[in-house]
Protein backbone atom coordinates (compact mmCIF):
# COMPACT_ATOMS: atom_id res chain seq x y z
CA UNK A 1 0.00 0.00 0.00
CA UNK A 2 2.54 2.47 1.03
CA UNK A 3 4.77 1.46 -2.26
CA UNK A 4 1.98 1.93 -4.35
CA UNK A 5 1.25 5.35 -2.90
CA UNK A 6 5.02 6.17 -3.78
CA UNK A 7 5.27 6.70 0.59
CA UNK A 8 7.79 3.64 1.18
CA UNK A 9 10.84 4.68 2.30
CA UNK A 10 13.67 1.72 1.73
CA UNK A 11 17.02 2.04 3.78
CA UNK A 12 20.17 2.27 1.95
CA UNK A 13 22.74 0.30 3.78
CA UNK A 14 26.10 2.02 3.23
CA UNK A 15 29.08 0.18 3.03
CA UNK A 16 31.57 2.86 2.95
CA UNK A 17 33.12 6.02 5.02
CA UNK A 18 31.01 9.22 4.61
CA UNK A 19 31.48 11.45 1.85
CA UNK A 20 30.41 13.22 -1.30
CA UNK A 21 29.99 9.68 -2.39
CA UNK A 22 29.38 6.66 -0.55
CA UNK A 23 29.61 3.03 -2.25
CA UNK A 24 26.24 1.15 -0.38
CA UNK A 25 26.56 -2.88 0.75
CA UNK A 26 25.65 -4.00 -2.23
CA UNK A 27 28.42 -2.01 -4.25
CA UNK A 28 26.89 0.40 -6.09
CA UNK A 29 27.85 4.38 -5.84
CA UNK A 30 25.95 6.96 -4.71
CA UNK A 31 25.95 10.91 -4.84
CA UNK A 32 25.23 11.43 -0.45
CA UNK A 33 23.59 14.90 -0.49
CA UNK A 34 22.17 14.18 2.71
CA UNK A 35 24.95 14.25 5.40
CA UNK A 36 25.75 16.31 8.08
CA UNK A 37 29.73 15.89 6.77
CA UNK A 38 29.14 19.98 5.49
CA UNK A 39 32.63 21.00 5.31
CA UNK A 40 33.77 17.66 4.40
CA UNK A 41 36.02 16.99 7.15
CA UNK A 42 34.84 13.50 7.90
CA UNK A 43 37.73 11.87 6.77
CA UNK A 44 40.37 14.47 6.59
CA UNK A 45 43.19 12.82 7.60
CA UNK A 46 44.03 15.73 10.17
CA UNK A 47 40.53 14.87 11.70
CA UNK A 48 41.26 11.01 11.83
CA UNK A 49 44.97 11.60 13.09
CA UNK A 50 43.52 13.60 15.94
CA UNK A 51 40.60 11.24 16.56
CA UNK A 52 43.18 8.29 16.64
CA UNK A 53 45.42 10.09 19.42
CA UNK A 54 42.09 11.09 21.69
CA UNK A 55 41.22 7.00 21.20
CA UNK A 56 44.26 6.54 22.41
CA UNK A 57 44.51 9.25 25.03
CA UNK A 58 40.68 8.46 26.43
CA UNK A 59 39.34 5.47 25.33
CA UNK A 60 35.84 5.14 23.36
CA UNK A 61 33.96 8.03 25.53
CA UNK A 62 33.06 7.66 28.82
CA UNK A 63 30.60 5.08 28.87
CA UNK A 64 27.99 6.85 30.10
CA UNK A 65 26.53 10.22 30.89
CA UNK A 66 29.01 12.80 32.24
CA UNK A 67 26.40 13.01 34.90
CA UNK A 68 26.90 9.68 36.26
CA UNK A 69 30.86 8.78 35.58
CA UNK A 70 31.85 12.41 35.34
CA UNK A 71 33.44 14.80 32.80
CA UNK A 72 37.07 13.98 30.79
CA UNK A 73 39.59 16.51 31.32
CA UNK A 74 39.01 16.99 27.60
CA UNK A 75 35.16 18.35 27.74
CA UNK A 76 36.07 20.77 30.54
CA UNK A 77 38.90 22.50 28.43
CA UNK A 78 36.74 22.52 25.44
CA UNK A 79 33.73 24.74 27.74
CA UNK A 80 36.59 26.77 29.08
CA UNK A 81 37.84 27.97 25.53
CA UNK A 82 34.54 28.16 24.44
CA UNK A 83 33.40 30.16 27.04
CA UNK A 84 36.22 32.56 27.11
CA UNK A 85 35.95 32.85 23.20
CA UNK A 86 32.33 34.09 23.74
CA UNK A 87 33.40 36.29 26.71
CA UNK A 88 30.91 34.36 28.79
CA UNK A 89 31.50 32.82 32.73
CA UNK A 90 30.99 29.34 31.60
CA UNK A 91 29.94 26.70 28.85
CA UNK A 92 28.65 23.61 29.24
CA UNK A 93 28.48 21.03 25.95
CA UNK A 94 25.50 18.33 25.50
CA UNK A 95 25.95 15.31 23.65
CA UNK A 96 22.97 15.72 22.08
CA UNK A 97 20.34 17.88 20.63
CA UNK A 98 17.98 16.45 22.84
CA UNK A 99 19.84 16.98 25.86
CA UNK A 100 20.56 20.60 24.72
CA UNK A 101 16.44 20.96 24.50
CA UNK A 102 16.14 19.53 27.80
CA UNK A 103 19.25 22.82 29.24
CA UNK A 104 17.52 25.03 27.14
CA UNK A 105 14.56 24.65 28.48
CA UNK A 106 15.30 24.67 31.81
CA UNK A 107 17.05 28.03 31.47
CA UNK A 108 14.50 30.00 29.70
CA UNK A 109 11.49 28.21 31.75
CA UNK A 110 10.49 28.87 35.39
CA UNK A 111 8.59 26.85 38.03
CA UNK A 112 5.34 29.00 37.36
CA UNK A 113 5.83 28.78 33.51
CA UNK A 114 2.46 26.81 32.52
Amino acid sequence: MLDDAGLLKRERIIGSAQGAVVKLADGREMINLCANNYLGLANHPAVLEAAHAALERYGYGVASVRFICGTQSVHRELEERLAAYLGMEDAILYSSCFDANGGLFETLLGKRTP
